[in-house]
């Protein structure tokens, strides 16, 4: 089934693992969390047949304003990456 909400995701893993849509609820809130705990140490996070969630460091760089032109500087960063795993990208191309 194609899943779009969290509450659908969570309505499906209750009923795969036989718990209650509450227990389900609790336990992807646990895992995001864990998940954000990990990447915000500066860790990564290995799902087996997922992927890898992972962040990667933005230096500093100047940019333009699109609506004026205007060079801008952009502030360095870290952006959160997702990989996807090798079974995953093969069992959606089929």
């Amino acid at each position: 089934p194609t899943m779009t909400t969290q509450a659908e995701l969570i309505a499906a893993v209750a009923k795969d693992a036989g718990v209650s849509q509450a227990d389900a609820g609790r336990v992807l809130e646990a895992i995001v969390k864990n998940i954000h705990k990990s990447l915000i140490d500066g860790g990564d996070v290995r799902i087996s047949n997922l992927g890898v969630f992972d962040t990667a460091a933005r230096a500093a760089r100047e940019g333009r304003n699109p609506a004026t032109g205007a060079t801008i500087k952009i502030a360095a960063s870290k952006a959160v990456r997702f990989r996807v795993s090798k079974p995953l990208k093969d069992a959606v191309n089929g």
